[in-house]
């Protein structure tokens, strides 16, 4: 009988959660959508932060932390696997495309697998199918008594209060005068973006009270001592041309850690200290996990940069796709001091409308201010297409308004940090070379997820399409001959940045518009719907329409793309009103947004719009 009780004991055993007095507990705790610029210690004088500065004297402050993506789903998307949302394909809002399962774990099951509790309250927002977002957490409430009982654990509390929701409303009744408030350079001084301000730094007050809870039931539990307090933002914001956006505004986010006396050989620096390491939110997870001692499996593509494994890192890499209906394609990579952004779609406008963001006061006060013809050089910038490529010196210019790219004195960092963006394409395998929905009926018709379709040249040349869109983006007519040439390519990405070729030479060269008016009826429709623009600015706006118009009505893969593109030529949207409410393609809430935009109404099997979701 002693035998069978001895084995029954190592079963109760084996159930019983690993408790280790020498790895420590984690608290992470989070907030929403607001840069370094909404926290006290941070420099801003009218921040009222005093939970998070406390934090911030007790333990050490990360003056370069930078968010990936500028957006919630995408930067959580790059948190949960520990890998790029762009080399993931999840890196589009609101996009839930799948991943490979099997192969990439999320964090949480490599912490349980090292005997960790791990809990998360509230925020998951993965924007990844195929795994419900809560299905890899232990609990999803707090509970200090079980968290006691559970040690080791892992525990990620969220505050909403700072949301970008949290700035709408009604902006006249603030307890932070609008007077004192420091505008970006890039806002011009009008009444309503002041009370916004104002507005949305009451909400950084409360966001910042519950920070203060967290510590508050950390400390009245007893654990403080053995638990080491992460808090950050998910992104920067809130105020329009921040969240969404590749500047500073939109990346730089607040970094704090607090180790206690137990594990102060993981110390950084005295407790109190400000450092200039850099460090990019892919960063975290691979952290996190050398932390708690699980293992960090080789694909990871974040570096260590806390604890005696830490490793250097010379570049941080940003990314924007499409936000919610908008189609936009750009990347950024920064070192400490310089940011270089390289815009794959110039001619969008940064302030293209968005249904969400227009919902704040201060948005709509801007747009107003500029087609009054009110705004400046600076504060116009917003509402007009961008450059190719821009650069800025943040230490010198932290709002980012001062493109330096053009001036030759800059020549040598522009050319440095483009050729670290391209390295960086090609070791992390960049999903984002081709259209959204382009990259998607590859993976339906490959039956292989993005992730697995962009490591296969065969699938998806990566190289080939860096080669395509640089040739592109030197608007140099000597090079029509290749875009001729190679609209006649198998590849359908290099016809689409052929085309993209021809489209930004249009008003530097004569063009052969046979050649291009036999892309109106290319296999791909992204390449189509660029040929009929570039037909359309040509004098064929029948035929421009036309296209538009068939591929709308067929709900084509393309559909959104064509929304936009009706939206950006700015010549109203009559034509296509009947294709457009014909168009059912469903990406998301995408379609239901822009017909919502153009004031039409959707078929029957349309979704509802839905405005409010959490961003």
């Amino acid at each position: 009988m002693k035998w069978i009780v001895a084995v029954l004991g190592l079963f109760v055993l084996s159930d019983a959660p690993a408790v280790s007095d020498d790895r420590p507990n984690i608290l992470w705790l989070t907030s929403e959508d607001n840069s370094v610029d909404w926290v006290g210690c941070y420099g801003n004088p009218n921040a009222e932060t005093p939970h998070i500065d406390r934090l911030a004297a007790e333990g050490f402050q990360y003056l370069h932390c930078y968010a990936n993506a500028p957006v919630c789903a995408p930067s959580r998307s790059t948190w949960i696997t520990g890998v790029y949302a762009l080399s993931t394909g999840t890196h589009p809002m609101r996009s839930r495309y799948l991943i490979p399962h099997a192969t990439i774990k999320y964090y949480p099951d490599l912490l349980k697998q090292a005997g960790y509790f791990v809990g998360n309250v509230t925020k998951t927002d993965y924007n990844i199918g195929g795994r419900p977002d809560g299905d890899a957490w232990d609990t999803r409430k707090t509970d200090w008594n079980e968290l006691s009982r559970r040690q080791p654990f892992f525990m990620v509390i969220n505050s909403t209060k700072s949301h970008e929701s949290s700035a709408f409303g009604d902006i006249n009744h603030t307890t932070h005068s609008p007077d004192k408030v420091q505008l970006a350079l890039y806002h011009p001084d009008i009444p309503d973006i002041r009370r916004n301000y104002a507005h949305y730094h009451d909400q950084v007050k409360k966001m910042d009270a519950d920070i203060g809870q967290a510590l508050a039931e950390l400390e009245q539990s007893g654990l403080s001592e053995n638990t080491i307090v992460i808090y950050n933002s998910d992104h920067g914001g809130v105020m329009p041309r921040s969240k969404r956006f590749l500047y500073d505004s939109g990346t730089h986010c607040p970094l704090i850690v607090r180790i206690p006396e137990k594990f102060k050989h993981l110390r950084p620096a005295e407790p109190g200290a400000k450092l200039d390491r850099l460090v990019s939110f892919i960063d975290l997870t691979k952290t996190w996990l050398s932390l708690c001692g699980a293992e960090t499996p080789a694909y990871l593509q974040g570096k260590v940069f806390l604890g005696p494994r830490a490793e250097v890192r010379d570049y941080h890499v940003s990314f924007r796709g499409r936000m919610d209906e908008r189609s936009d394609n750009s990347r950024a990579i920064r070192d400490r001091r310089f940011l270089y952004i390289r815009n794959y779609m110039p001619y969008v406008p940064w302030g293209q409308h968005l249904n969400y963001l227009w919902t704040m006061k201060a948005t709509q006060a801007w747009e107003r201010y500029d087609k009054e013809g009110q705004t400046d050089a600076t504060t116009g910038q917003f509402f007009r297409t961008k450059p190719m490529e821009e650069l800025f010196d943040s230490a010198a210019d932290p709002d980012n308004v001062n493109n330096l790219a053009g001036k030759p004195e800059y020549a040598h960092e522009l050319a440095r940090l483009s050729a670290a963006l391209d390295t960086w394409q090609r070791e992390y395998f960049d999903a984002g070379l081709l259209p959204e929905t382009e990259v998607l009926q590859r993976s339906e018709a490959s039956q292989k997820t993005i992730y697995e379709i962009v490591r296969d040249p065969a699938l998806y040349d990566l190289k080939g399409y860096q080669r395509a869109a640089a040739l592109a983006m030197q608007q140099d007519p000597a090079n029509l001959p290749t875009f001729y040439k190679n609209l006649d390519h198998a590849d359908s990405g290099i016809r689409y940045w052929s085309v993209l070729g021809c489209f930004h030479l249009q008003h530097r060269a004569a063009l052969d518009f046979v050649q291009i008016r036999r892309r109106l009826n290319d296999a791909s429709h992204h390449v189509r719907a660029m040929a009929a623009w570039i037909l359309y600015r040509g004098g064929d706006k029948p035929a421009a329409q036309q296209c538009w118009n068939d591929l709308l009505k067929n709900s084509s893969y393309a559909s959104l793309e064509v929304f936009n593109i009706i939206d950006w030529i700015g010549d109203g949207h009559a034509p296509y009103a009947a294709a457009m409410q014909a168009c059912h393609y469903d990406q998301g809430d995408c379609i239901v947004g822009m017909k919502a935009y153009f004031g039409i109404n959707g078929p029957a099997n349309d979704r509802k719009k839905n405005n409010a979701r959490s961003q």
